[in-house]
């Protein structure tokens, strides 16, 4: 029997909570617990009380509190408790490499900062995503080389770990995802309905979509744009409600439940997501369920997760009248037609799912 310590002292909601769970409930789906040890380490104990009957779990409570209780776990207090768990493998679900002692070690990283050139003018939005652009990096490089393999979910993200770290070993596991329930609506009147859902910081652009609104107001404005923001969640929502808040066809509906977020999604017409950095873009993969329109940032992580999707547009993430251009467009009711397909490298191991990321390191 081997035992496997999983390491997500740091996650406690958004996307990270969401691989963690499933990677988790993949664990108990195919009843691995039954012939392994699995120690999941975390942050709250509450939040994972589904596990309990099949995984010891250890709770620190003041890992979030502070980095720096966070750097004396993962670089200290681990390597205590590596040496009296005696881990065959040891997996972190949060970007840092701790050091502990494993046969086998891996890290998951998903935090895509350090690939994001921000400007020193967006600090004010957001000093702390400022300060994790400029360092992350360097706080990916400790311990890096210590992994079996580095975990990423796009080969994009592959290609820059191999070029910033020089390590070879890599494995690009894709998200697995599951969508429940998005009913597509009939058309209850002519008025087309488009959704940015996304939390508000300023590589999310959502500004671009704004300005494009603007723009297309002087020739079309039978239409609604729904943002998941109220101008309450940081400084960067706030300048956008107070910038564009005139503007009456933008809603700002504030952050959204999954369940309340698909009914919107069943809703709306299209989806326009112009983010600049991602590490997949997961209201890309869901949307793509309804079949509708969707109108993306022309960058590496979009062409990956909308693949062979046919109906979606790729636009400049700054140009603002192309944007205006393909939402003109789907008020015409046209359909979009991407020829656009992905090649896969044979430089990566590819996990096209957790059932074999999991064969594969465990």
């Amino acid at each position: 029997m081997k035992t496997v310590v999983i390491s997500g002292i740091n996650i406690v909601d958004g996307g990270a909570k969401s691989v963690y769970d499933d990677l988790l409930d993949t664990i108990v789906k195919n009843r691995l617990y039954e012939n392994e040890k699995f120690i999941i380490l975390v942050s709250k104990k509450e939040l994972f009380k589904k596990y309990i009957p099949f995984f010891e779990i250890i709770e620190f409570p003041k890992s979030k509190i502070s980095w720096l209780n966070r750097i004396y776990y993962e670089y200290f207090y681990f390597k205590k408790l590596s040496k009296r768990i005696k881990p065959d493998i040891w997996l972190s679900m949060h970007d840092i490499t701790p050091n502990v002692i494993a046969k086998k070690q891996y890290v998951y990283c998903h935090n895509p900062s350090p690939f994001y050139n921000m400007k020193f003018k967006d600090a004010k939005y957001g000093w702390k995503y400022y300060l994790f652009s400029k360092f992350y990096k360097y706080l990916y490089k400790i311990n890096i080389y210590k992994n079996t393999a580095v975990i990423v979910q796009q080969e994009w993200i592959a290609r820059e770990f191999k070029r910033m770290y020089h390590i070879p070993n890599i494995i690009v596991a894709r998200p697995s995802i599951i969508v429940d329930n998005i009913n597509v609506s009939k058309k209850k009147n002519d008025t087309m309905k488009f959704i940015y859902p996304s939390f508000p910081r300023p590589f999310k652009n959502f500004e671009s979509l704004c300005k494009a609104v603007a723009y297309l107001n002087r020739y079309n404005s039978d239409y609604i744009v729904y943002l998941t923001l109220d101008g309450k969640e940081n400084n960067y929502a706030k300048m956008l409600k107070e910038r564009y808040g005139h503007i009456t066809n933008i809603k700002f509906i504030g952050l959204l439940s999954r369940k309340k977020l698909y009914d919107y999604y069943s809703d709306c017409d299209c989806l326009v997501f112009l983010s600049k950095l991602e590490t997949w873009g997961m209201p890309i993969s869901e949307f793509k369920q309804t079949g509708k329109s969707i109108i993306v940032s022309d960058l590496p992580y979009a062409h990956e997760s909308v693949d062979k999707y046919e109906n979606a547009c790729f636009v400049s993430s700054n140009d603002y009248k192309a944007i205006a251009e393909a939402m003109l467009a789907v008020i015409k009711r046209k359909k979009f037609y991407n020829k656009s397909c992905n090649s896969t490298s044979d430089d990566y191991w590819v996990a096209k799912n957790w059932n074999e990321l999991i064969e594969k390191i465990f």
